[in-house]
């Protein structure tokens, strides 16, 4: 085994471990969330505006966090990304013991800067390897993510009650300590900086203008938002759903852990089925099976139906966001990597923000149903041209923008 190919699975594992921690956050705040918000704010409207400000910080974080890599290297900017982690699970820990709603919201806002790095660590994976390995390497990655999918549902378990005369504190004080823990981790990771890449010759690449009239990379990044749009949409709302038709909060919180390991545990396979089958083909299965988690979501409201909804909208998500990460990294050249992915990530998670606002309101004004009838046309919206892509064998004969020299 060559310097450079032991260089590359160290690295793969790094990030793996990196995602275990980072991606653990994500599910404590969806699990208690609005939880918290129904029991800080008066307006019902508002109650999951915690979850939906964790969103749009980390819509607003992705092109800071890019710029900061690619100024500083990958590694920096991730230690960087760490302290947003930890000072968000204090901010969070200390608004609920204030009973302040709007210092809760603050943590939970600052916990999206941190998820914006966290993101990233699958383009850092997919930037050190060409061709088939791309995909490859990005789901190994994102295997990290089944181990925070135990992680963070079971801390929220485990120390919600941990401090008793402020309940849900202790989650959030875990969540801390993840970012705390991540630390060490991400001290090994040995990326190159920017200005050691080859990419002296290429200048700074296409203008982004006309990358962004690239049907390639316009339909990536669609088939990204829709994918991760549509999982927020319903994941959002799903735990005050369940609380509200008569499951308890443990209840809801496993729900979420048996979303999360859905929306991971895939990634073991999904590299190889995207290098056989072809990414926009596993990309619209995806978008198939968050259709299909509508239609179980509508059959019942039995813990059953709610769970088994989750699931399937957990391994759509899967196959359709790391589909739709790989259409990305198959359209910039490394020079252009910077600005194309933070691009695509604040696009994405521009519309899951929105997407997680939208959520709660329209939970609180016509219900369950109404959400996951919504998924319908959107999912439509975005399968015709992917479907008819696949078809066509990806498309046609296009130029590699990885070997052009701008």
């Amino acid at each position: 085994m060559t310097r450079a190919t032991t260089d590359l699975w160290r690295n793969i594992a790094v990030l793996a471990m990196a995602q275990a921690l980072g991606a653990a956050s994500p599910p404590i705040i969806v699990s208690l969330g609005g939880l918290v918000g129904q029991s800080l704010s008066s307006d019902p409207a508002l109650v999951t505006l915690p979850v939906s400000l964790f969103n749009l910080g980390l819509a607003l974080g992705t092109l800071p966090a890019a710029f900061i890599m690619r100024r500083l290297g990958r590694r920096s900017g991730y230690l960087i990304g760490t302290m947003f982690g930890l000072s968000a699970g204090l901010i969070a820990a200390s608004g609920i013991a204030a009973a302040s709603f709007v210092l809760f919201c603050l943590g939970t806002f600052t916990a999206g800067f941190y998820a914006a790095y966290v993101q990233s660590y699958r383009f850092a994976a997919a930037d050190t390897v060409s061709g088939a390995m791309k995909a490859r390497a990005i789901s190994w990655v994102m295997v990290g993510g089944l181990v925070a999918a135990v992680i963070g549902p079971q801390l929220v378990i485990w120390t919600r009650d941990a401090l008793p005369a402020t309940p849900f504190a202790g989650s959030f004080l875990s969540q801390a300590a993840l970012a705390l823990l991540a630390m060490p981790v991400l001290m090994l990771l040995r990326v190159p900086k920017p200005d050691t890449l080859s990419i002296s010759t290429a200048g700074s690449g296409r203008p982004l203008g006309e990358i962004l009239r690239n049907p390639r990379f316009v339909l990536a990044v669609i088939a990204g938002v829709v994918s991760y749009g549509l999982m927020t949409f319903v994941m959002t709302a799903a735990p005050m759903a369940m609380v509200g038709h008569g499951h308890s909060v443990d209840h809801a919180a496993l729900g979420i852990q048996w979303h999360v390991l859905a929306m991971f545990a895939p990634s073991f396979v999904t590299g190889h089925l995207i290098t056989k089958f072809g990414k926009e083909r596993v990309t619209a299965v995806g978008l198939l099976l968050i259709a299909f988690s509508a239609v179980i979501a509508l059959t019942g409201l039995d813990l059953f139906h709610f769970w088994t909804s989750l699931v399937l909208l957990g391994i759509g998500w899967n196959f359709g966001f790391i589909g739709a990460t790989t259409m990305v990294a198959d359209c910039h050249t490394p020079a252009e990597r910077s600005k194309v992915q933070g691009t695509n990530d604040f696009l994405v998670f521009g519309v899951v923000a929105a997407a997680s606002f939208f959520s709660g309101s329209l939970l609180h004004a016509s219900g369950w149903a109404t959400i996951n009838w919504l998924i319908f046309p959107v999912v439509a919206f975005i399968l015709v041209p992917l479907v008819w892509r696949a078809a066509r064998g990806g498309g046609p004969k296009e130029e590699n923008p990885q070997t052009r020299i701008s």
